[in-house]
């Protein structure tokens, strides 16, 4: 797993075949097939040793949202050291111990502040689908390009909004900066608070 993570986060999770493992321990993917049943296996362990990571509150109710969105940075940080891996999270059921690990923890934090079961089941995957989503969309250090793939840069695009036919596209015209707004992790912490601050407490 180390010779694996090392090579996805010097090349990428593209570059990450049995081969290249193997490679790197200067061996033949036969001997890889020892350990592990295939790259899916493999997958599944590697976002397991990185969902070990994280580090798990003790549930408190007075801080629960906070709580909640905290091991999802630390998530989110782990899946951007690692360019692309999160697309291994996003493409498979976990079976690691250490992957569930989260998932019961981000259960309990909810529970303790007092939202129902099956809502708080719902939050949770939507934040993970979220966490791993946003993680492989910001590999791309523009995240706008024109025709030719050149990036774009921020001013540059509010421009482009503002040069729109206003008859056409009068807000986006008007609103071209609140469009293209927000600077490091702002947007992922708006959303996933508005993800946890639409749970409610559960009425007994």
């Amino acid at each position: 797993m180390d010779a694996a993570l090392q090579l996805v986060e010097a090349e990428g999770f593209d570059a990450l075949t049995m081969r290249r493992v193997a490679a790197a321990l200067q061996t033949g993917p036969a001997s890889l097939y020892a350990h592990v049943r295939d790259k899916a296996e493999l997958d599944d362990l590697l976002i397991g040793e990185l969902c070990s990571r994280v580090t798990l509150p003790m549930p408190d109710p007075e801080q629960w949202r906070a709580q909640a969105i905290d091991v999802c940075r630390q998530l989110r940080d782990q899946y951007l050291r690692y360019p692309g891996i999160s697309r291994a999270a996003l493409e498979a059921t976990p079976h690691s111990l250490d992957t569930l690990r989260i998932n019961e923890g981000m259960l309990a934090i909810l529970l303790a502040g007092g939202v129902s079961p099956q809502p708080a089941a719902w939050a949770i995957d939507a934040a993970f689908q979220y966490v791993g989503s946003y993680s492989v969309v910001s590999l791309r250090r523009n995240p706008e390009e024109d025709a030719g793939g050149r990036g774009i840069d921020r001013a540059e695009l509010i421009e482009r909004f503002r040069m729109l036919p206003p008859n056409r596209f009068p807000i986006t015209v008007a609103y071209a900066q609140e469009l293209t707004s927000g600077e490091g992790h702002e947007r992922f912490d708006f959303t996933l608070g508005l993800l946890f601050g639409g749970l409610t407490q559960a009425t007994s």
